[in-house]
């Protein structure tokens, strides 16, 4: 099932975090925010070093989405 982190990049917004800076707190590479971006496969460890950093759960970063819904980009 894909996942989507649209609410990710609205919470760095709202908190006035850089990617930069979440780099820095989380502890991994700008390749991680690449993949971030574009939707991409990001590993169960990166996503609990991006929840640590922030100081919230999985469901306050991502959203699943259905396998059918991707080609439209509608959310579940």
């Amino acid at each position: 099932m894909p996942v989507i982190y649209n609410k990710l990049f609205k919470l760095l917004i709202d908190r006035r975090i850089s990617n930069s800076e979440l780099m820095d707190k989380a502890g991994f590479s700008a390749n991680i925010i690449t993949r971030l971006k574009k939707n991409e496969y990001v590993s169960m460890e990166s996503i609990e070093k991006l929840c640590n950093a922030l100081q919230v759960s999985v469901d306050e970063i991502l959203d699943f989405v259905s396998v059918e819904s991707v080609g439209t980009n509608e959310r579940l």
